[in-house]
């Protein structure tokens, strides 16, 4: 019976022994990456006082936070495209920064044109164009000239006019520089029906579709990192930042039959000429009524 018992005890811890190395290995095994050794996605602290225009967004209230934090995360983790937005930031900001001002628009809403188009003269689906991203309709109701040989929606300083426009009628509307944020993506007329539908007054306190839900906190977003980009993992030095070459202003009230032509005649050419000016949207500008129009032309 004792050798019984003796041979059973061995047994059993052979069998502990055998279960406490298997443990040992499992948990060594389910903690090897699969990613390099040195890759951590790190989760982020969203910053105290966090402001647009100045108004305060109330991230102390829990579906406002996970909503910053889902722009946060997104934007800091594409990290291709934050770097390219920090490199045209620094290119496009010095002509947009003084627009806004002039136009007695909160600075912030410059990254409201990075959020439409990641500064860039592109097109949405629904055929928003350029870098504040106008409709056909509202670019024409606003004044911008819009048809095949010419689209000022592609005028960054005229676009930019418009928009600094459109928002000062909306926060005139609302009373709210946010509410003119969303207003801008979904409508003032949107906007104001569900302002009274849900009986609120407030950015915060409106349920609305998923894209204009995360539409200012997306804006938020790209102003806190762009505004702080190292506290994000974003590093570069100043070389590698974009920056705009130097052009004069030709005065044309004529038309152009040839683009490229006319190109020439300012030791430039077609490619160069255009890059400038990117509203010009054919090999000619038409021109039957004699408008003043301004070209930019590049200075080697």
């Amino acid at each position: 019976m004792q050798k019984t018992l003796r041979n059973l005890g061995v047994f059993s811890t052979a069998l502990l022994s055998i279960f406490f190395i298997n443990a040992v290995y499992v948990s060594d095994v389910s903690v090897q990456k699969n990613t390099h050794e040195t890759y951590n996605i790190k989760a982020l602290k969203i910053p105290n006082g966090i402001t647009f225009a100045g108004e305060k967004v109330p991230v102390e209230r829990f579906d406002i936070r996970e909503r910053m934090d889902r722009e946060l995360l997104v934007n800091t983790y594409w990290q291709s495209n934050g770097l390219l937005l920090i490199k045209r930031a620094n290119k496009y900001f010095p002509i947009i920064e003084p627009l806004l001002k002039k136009y007695g628009i909160p600075d912030d809403f410059k990254y409201l044109a990075v959020a439409e188009s990641g500064l860039q003269n592109n097109s949405s689906p629904a055929g928003a164009s350029g870098f504040w991203h106008f409709l056909r309709s509202s670019a024409k109701e606003y004044g911008l000239e819009v048809n095949r040989n010419v689209d000022e929606r592609y005028n960054l300083e005229l676009a930019t006019k418009v928009a600094a426009e459109y928002l000062k009628k909306s926060k005139e509307r609302f009373g709210s520089w946010t509410l003119a944020a969303a207003a801008y993506n979904a409508g003032n007329a949107r906007i104001s029906k569900r302002l009274k539908t849900q009986q609120v007054d407030d950015y915060y306190d409106l349920l609305l579709n998923s894209e204009t839900s995360r539409y200012v906190f997306r804006i938020v977003a790209l102003k806190e990192i762009l505004s702080n980009p190292k506290n994000y993992g974003f590093e570069f030095e100043k070389e590698d930042l974009y920056t705009l070459p130097k052009t004069r202003t030709v005065k044309v009230d004529t038309a152009i039959a040839n683009i490229a032509s006319f190109a020439k005649k300012f030791d430039t050419n077609y490619k160069e000429l255009k890059l400038h000016n990117p509203w010009l949207r054919e090999n000619k500008l038409n021109n039957k009524s004699r408008k003043l129009y301004y070209i930019k032309i590049p200075i080697k």
